[in-house]
């Protein structure tokens, strides 16, 4: 895109804005930054990266610094709730020629991209306003003040106050599941993916390096227990494998938990206003696409401005290009979803014969290309 350098502002500093902000510098555009949130707001949670997150990082040229951290995950290994193996995924097999698969805490992921984004981001500053005007994007902040930019990039998650503002989509819709994470240190000794399937609920350890663990369970419904660690004892009291193990660890560990939300829109941009990551497609995180997708994202969209005359039609070919994956990936985590709700004598039988094939195919759009 020739001219002037566009002046650009991305609201949200997760792993979606971040990633953006990563790829515009690369391209030659220093895009402003800003999040509502001050720094020390920051979850510490476990997060696993599929081979397709990997392959986005080298487009980032992130992948040297990511690395060094956490833990490499060769296989998926899915259990019955006695802690009898169900089937395995061979990650090696599934991601081959696209990348590794790692696991890491959420943190060390966010300081490489901060990094990797030039480190500059206006924290505290709430965007309230929005006004889509014919060739540029009116601004105003929570402290009053306002500007104009060339192109506005919503990257601040699927509760997006952009969303709303650009009359882009209403309220994210809730996905039917509670989720619980925690960080555990000290936990029983689990070298790979492992994953206990009940009905109506699972319960996932994975390795994150150090010596870590991250705790994942999920639970279908849409009400916040008031005691989320009696409400991990109670859903998970009569599982085996390493759950009990894990279960006694977390006595003195802070445990998250919130509602898990679904964003389907049938636009993501309007004028010179651009949804991305969760703000655009959220939704449960069951394949562990979350920043996957959002990493995918930045990728195509410097692409698309790279490659387009006018910021308008490049939004057009971002939009075009990225549909079909975020959609593959809402498709197959309703499919996985539903896995729950059939009773463990019919569901269990199957994947023990059938399973690894059938959770691999969940990915096979996402080896393909970006």
């Amino acid at each position: 895109m020739g001219g002037s350098p566009l002046r650009v502002l991305i609201v949200g500093a997760g792993v979606a804005g971040l990633a953006v902000a990563r790829a515009l510098r690369m391209a030659g555009i220093r895009p402003d930054v800003t999040e509502k949130r001050p720094p020390a707001d920051l979850v510490d949670t476990g997060l696993y990266l599929p081979g397709n997150a990997a392959r986005a990082l080298r487009r980032l040229d992130l992948d040297g610094p990511v690395r060094p951290l956490g833990q490499l995950i060769h296989r998926q290994r899915f259990l019955d709730v006695t802690g009898d193996q169900l089937c395995e995924v061979d990650l090696g097999s599934l991601w081959n020629g696209v990348g590794e698969c790692r696991a890491l805490p959420r943190l060390e992921l966010h300081r490489v991209l901060l990094t990797g984004a030039g480190g500059a981001v206006r924290h505290g500053a709430e965007v309230t306003g929005v006004d889509v005007l014919p060739d540029r994007v009116g601004v105003t902040f929570g402290d009053g003040t306002t500007d104009e930019y060339d192109l506005l990039i919503g990257a601040d998650g699927p509760r997006s106050s952009v969303r709303t503002l650009a009359a882009l989509g209403g309220p994210a819709r809730p996905a039917g599941q509670v989720v619980y994470r925690a960080v555990l240190r000290g936990g029983p000794r689990v070298t790979e993916w492992t994953a206990l399937l009940g009905q109506r609920s699972g319960f996932l350890v994975v390795p994150i390096g150090a010596g870590r663990l991250h705790v994942y369970a999920d639970e279908a419904g849409t009400e916040l227990p008031a005691d989320p660690r009696a409400r991990l004892r109670e859903l998970f009291a009569g599982y085996g494998g390493p759950v009990p193990q894990v279960l006694d660890a977390l006595t003195d560990v802070e445990i998250h938990a919130e509602r898990t939300d679904e964003v389907e829109l049938g636009r993501w941009s309007r004028g010179r206003v651009l949804l991305v990551g969760d703000a655009a497609h959220a939704t449960a995180p069951t394949l562990a696409q979350g920043a996957a997708m959002a990493l995918e994202d930045a990728v195509v969209l410097a692409d698309s401005l790279a490659g387009s005359d006018t910021v308008e039609a490049a939004l057009t070919a971002y939009e075009g290009r990225r549909r079909p994956r975020t959609r593959w990936v809402r498709d197959r985590t309703r499919d996985r979803n539903r896995t729950r709700d059939v009773p463990p004598a019919l569901r269990d039988p199957l994947l023990r014969g059938r399973g690894g094939r059938i959770f691999g195919e969940h990915y096979r759009l996402l080896v393909d290309p970006l």
